[in-house]
């Protein structure tokens, strides 16, 4: 299962970027255990988007889960808007990734 997210600013790009480490570096650690696929900003900067690799079963709970891990979120400066995804075109690159 893939889940794609949209991360939108609800404070100030300046606010945001008090907390920019943090963020990256929880991304950092999400990608080192083969659940984050990809992530970055949004141009023009008022977001950033990500996408994950989730078990099959349990997607919902840990997409949840990932949600409320974020510094972003814990801080305020941003929200999560996440869906589950089946990709079609190109799932076999995704799969090898």
């Amino acid at each position: 299962m893939y889940a794609i997210a949209i991360f939108r600013y609800r404070r100030t790009l300046d606010e945001v970027l008090k907390v920019i480490e943090e963020h990256r570096a929880y991304m950092r650690e999400l990608k080192a255990r083969g659940t984050l696929i990809a992530s970055g900003p949004l141009d023009p900067r008022y977001g950033g988007a990500a996408i994950f690799r989730l078990p099959d079963q349990g997607s919902d709970a840990l997409l949840i889960q990932l949600r409320d891990g974020d510094p972003y979120v814990k801080k305020g400066v941003a929200q999560w808007e996440v869906w589950n995804w089946v990709p079609g075109i190109g799932r076999e690159d995704l799969d090898r990734l």
